[in-house]
C-alpha cells in the first residue's frame, strides 16, 4: 500500500528519516517496474540545518521543490555526475527533506542489471545514493512529482523494523556543515 500524504506531513523530518528504513520504493519508469528496500536514509531540517541545500531560508530554481507541500521527490545532479533521490516532508513552506541512500534489489533484479552494467545483482548494486537511481531509472527529470502518482512511490508492505535493527550515526559528505556535521541524522537498517 502506497503511503498516506499524512505520513510525508509530519513535522519531524528525523523520526520520517528512520520510519522509512523497511519501507518498498517503486519505480515505474518507461512502464517497467523496479522495487527496492530502504535501508539507509538521511534527514535534512531545512533551514536551520547547515547541511541542507535550503539552509537559512536558501532559494533557488533547483531548492524550490523542497518548499513544496511534503510527499513530493526531490532529485537533484551531485557533482554533474550522480542524480540523488530525496523525498520532501512537511508543510508546504518548510523545507524538509531525506535523502534515501540505499535499498535492498526485491523486484526488477535484471532490468537494474541492465541499467547498471552488472552481470548480477547482488546487495551492493544500490547500495549508495547514486547507485540506487541508476537501478531505479531515477533521473533530475523526476524531480516534483508526486510520491501518490504512477512513476514513483513508496509502499509499506508490512515489514518490521526493530529499534536494535537500526544505526543511528552523522550524515556523510557534509563536512562543511560545522557541528550540524555531527548530528546523528542516518539511520541505516542492520538485514
Amino acid at each position: 500500500m502506497k503511503l498516506s500524504e499524512d505520513f510525508y506531513l509530519r513535522a519531524d523530518v528525523v523520526t520520517i528519516a528512520k520510519e522509512l528504513l523497511g519501507k518498498y520504493l517503486v519505480s515505474c519508469i518507461d512502464d517497467k517496474v523496479t522495487v527496492g528496500m530502504i535501508t539507509e536514509t538521511e534527514a535534512y531540517e531545512g533551514t536551520t540545518d547547515k547541511a541542507s541545500h535550503a539552509y537559512n531560508g536558501k532559494r533557488t530554481p533547483r531548492t524550490e521543490t523542497m518548499y513544496l507541500k511534503g510527499g513530493r521527490t526531490y532529485v537533484y545532479l551531485c557533482y554533474g555526475i550522480h542524480h540523488l533521490f530525496n523525498v520532501v516532508t512537511n508543510i508546504e513552506g518548510i523545507p524538509h527533506a531525506i535523502l534515501i541512500r540505499s535499498v535492498i534489489p526485491i523486484e526488477g533484479q535484471a532490468l537494474m542489471c541492465e541499467r547498471t552494467d552488472k552481470p548480477n545483482v547482488n546487495h551492493k548494486i544500490a547500495d549508495g545514493p547514486g547507485k540506487l537511481t541508476k537501478a531505479m531509472g531515477i533521473k533530475t527529470s523526476h524531480n516534483n512529482v508526486s510520491l501518490k502518482g504512477n512513476s514513483i512511490w513508496i509502499e509499506d508492505r508490512d515489514y518490521k523494523v526493530s529499534e536494535q535493527d537500526v544505526v543511528i550515526s552523522k550524515r556523510i559528505g557534509i563536512d562543511y556543515a560545522e557541528e550540524d556535521a555531527d548530528l546523528p541524522y542516518r539511520f541505516n537498517l542492520k538485514i
